[in-house]
């Protein structure tokens, strides 16, 4: 599949634009009154529809339901089995709840899945959890239709995909929330920590590590189906679906450095490889990566995704006046001039670690992260205090692109180059096959 990937030269959105789009509120656009956007006066819960129905999207669409002011009532999916098992999942949780079951007729299923969706009447909010390589076309679907959208991260595998989000974004300002998967950013160990930073705790920033290593993420083998059908179904072992393991799992770490440092990266150097993957697919197993950030701050990052019975994810700041620690599983702290210790992180244990990314369900210091994050995505649409994140999803989608570039083209890349590069991934599979 690798050299189905063609690097193309398209000029869509200048980089000044980038980060200054979303500050600009969109004058004379109608906020929308908290029963308009949730269906009816008379029903206060919002009408949520869950576009993917794998393991990560049931877990996204459960935790909306566990805030309280929400139900399930469409559901989408490319495979039948996949929207059977979810209709059983949360008829169940509906009728915990003591509402309606899902009627059968907001059941999408097929490439056009997505479109019906969106376009459904019976939906106010969207949860976008298909491969990554659709999830610009799908959110675009989403926003044209006026629904508020929970997109997983990340947005984008590519650089064209990134303007689209982006161009999302510029229509969603001040109508719509627009979220993405970040949940991290909401860990209260982890905001207590970051404020702490900000505030000044490590001093002037020197440098920083981080790692992501990570088991091997096992797949059904889908006996009978077509090598078409198993990219698609097992898609995290794959490229371009996927975007590679650095785009697709390793993200949440790389969003962390550009959460501390307030900046992204102005320049990358990586090398990986794919030693020891038991599939078919042409995703690394390995990255290791120097990340160049402005006030000539450097941050290192390997991550892993082989090994056996073990697993971590942890970072690292170096200041002036101390060091920062953190991790999945073990301390949140600071140590040096302002010491702190988030109360309950303790040593490291990688036991039932290996589960976090394959299931979507979160322990430790990232119990709460889930959680918070979408109470925090509900409250903006009942308050009409609308979020949208698609700058911030497209700067860590970017980051973690420079990186596997560096890899795949074995020279640095850097933020304004791969800009300028219009990358666009194309997958070489007719999505019309599953119709």
């Amino acid at each position: 599949m690798s050299d189905a990937i063609q690097g193309k030269q398209e000029k869509r959105v200048t980089r000044r634009e980038f980060l200054g789009q979303t500050t600009a509120a969109a004058a004379g656009l109608t906020i929308l009154k908290p029963q308009q956007v949730r269906g009816t006066a008379a029903n206060s819960d919002l009408r949520v529809g869950l576009l993917g129905c794998g393991g990560r999207g049931h877990a996204d669409t459960t935790y909306l339901v566990g805030t309280g002011h929400c139900r399930v009532t469409a559901l989408a999916d490319l495979f039948e089995n996949q929207l059977e098992q979810a209709k059983s999942y949360f008829d169940g949780l509906m009728e915990k709840k003591g509402v309606s079951t899902l009627d059968r007729s907001q059941m999408y299923l097929g490439p056009h899945a997505f479109q019906q969706i969106a376009d459904s009447k019976e939906v106010d909010v969207v949860v976008i959890t298909t491969p990554p390589y659709f999830h610009p076309q799908h959110l675009d679907a989403v926003v044209r239709a006026g629904k508020h959208v929970y997109c997983e991260k990340p947005v984008a595998v590519d650089v064209v995909g990134a303007n689209r989000v982006l161009d999302c974004g510029r229509r969603a300002e001040g109508r719509l929330s627009l979220e993405v998967g970040f949940q991290l950013r909401n860990a209260p160990p982890y905001v207590e920590q970051v404020k702490r930073i900000h505030a000044g705790a490590l001093g002037e920033m020197a440098c920083g590590e981080g790692y992501y290593f990570s088991t091997y993420l096992k797949r059904p083998q889908w006996p009978g189906a077509s090598v078409d059908e198993q990219i698609i179904r097992n898609w995290v072992h794959y490229r371009i679906p996927s975007g590679d393991i650095i785009v697709e799992q390793n993200i949440h770490v790389i969003d962390q450095f550009n959460w501390i440092l307030q900046a992204h990266p102005i320049r990358a150097a990586a090398a990986a490889s794919k030693p020891f993957r038991p599939d078919h697919g042409d995703a690394s197993t390995n990255y290791n990566v120097v990340f160049y950030y402005p006030r000539n701050v450097s941050v290192s990052f390997a991550s892993t995704q082989f090994d056996k019975g073990w697993w971590d994810v942890a970072w690292r700041f170096f200041g002036s006046k101390g060091v920062s620690e953190t991790h999945y599983s073990g301390p949140v702290a600071i140590y040096g001039e302002e010491p702190w210790q988030w109360q309950g992180s303790g040593s490291s244990s990688a036991a039932g670690q290996e589960k976090f990314s394959a299931s979507g369900v979160f322990h430790d210091n990232l119990a709460e992260a889930d959680p918070m994050k979408k109470k925090s995505f509900v409250d903006s649409i009942l308050s009409g205090h609308f979020h949208n994140q698609a700058a911030e999803g497209v700067e860590s989608a970017i980051s973690s692109m420079m990186a596997r570039q560096a890899a795949y083209n074995m020279d640095d890349v850097t933020w304004d180059g791969l800009w300028a590069s219009g990358l666009t991934w194309e997958l070489p599979i007719n999505i019309n096959q599953f119709a």
